[in-house]
């Protein structure tokens, strides 16, 4: 009897799996892809072409070595592509990376002064440089200087409720799409994996084609 009702089990547990695959091929999607549950919007950090149809949104840690990898590929891509597409980058630091939230408060603060993208690219560039350290702030501090901002009202802000709350919003909106790790990439609102320049490259200009 025991072996009866396993093998039950065990037809009920495949007819399931084979509903669900069949729901998934019907509608042509991918179980695998995520999909973007936040639009792109106007309060969003953006570069390139900002009137174009064609998004690319990474949601990203300034302390992954990954996404530090992947940071020149990005540049690349909007030095020669950058009229095809706008890139949007969003907030998602990881709990293991012990100076993630502030490098992030740092370039949040930094946009409340209109320098986003100045705090951004230094961040990224010495990430080497502070990620081991056992308090960031002050190297934060003095990139903030190096960028030229008002350094009394970055230091007001970087502790402000309206930076962690921005922070905050990005990771929710991340999480609610399925972002588990960084760097994550949505194209037109479906993730895209991507390991090389090259495959960057042709998927914008698909994307730029069929838009």
């Amino acid at each position: 009897m025991k072996k009866e009702s396993l093998i039950v089990w065990g037809i009920a547990v495949i007819a399931l799996a084979g509903v669900v695959f069949g729901i998934y091929s019907m509608s042509g999607r991918n179980p695998n892809e995520l999909v973007l549950t936040e639009p792109v919007s106007i309060s969003d950090h953006t570069k390139g072409n900002i009137q174009s149809a064609v998004s690319l949104v990474e949601y990203g840690d300034y302390q992954c070595p990954a996404c530090y990898q992947y940071e020149p590929l990005i540049k690349k891509l909007l030095l020669e592509e950058g009229s095809k597409f706008k890139f949007v980058f969003r907030d998602f630091p990881l709990p293991q990376h012990a100076n993630a939230n502030p490098a992030h408060y740092a370039a949040e603060a930094a946009a409340l002064q209109g320098k986003f993208w100045e705090m951004h690219d230094i961040i990224y560039e010495n990430q080497l440089a502070w990620s081991a350290l056992a308090d960031a702030g002050s190297t934060f501090l003095e990139y903030a200087k190096t960028i030229g901002l008002d350094i009394t009202q970055y230091q007001r802000d970087i502790t402000s409720k309206e930076v962690s709350d921005r922070v905050s919003k990005d990771l929710a909106s991340g999480r609610a799409s399925g972002v588990n790790s960084t760097p994550t990439f949505f194209l037109n609102g479906k993730s895209i994996k991507v390991t090389s320049y090259d495959q960057f490259k042709q998927l914008i200009e698909s994307a730029a084609a069929g838009s």
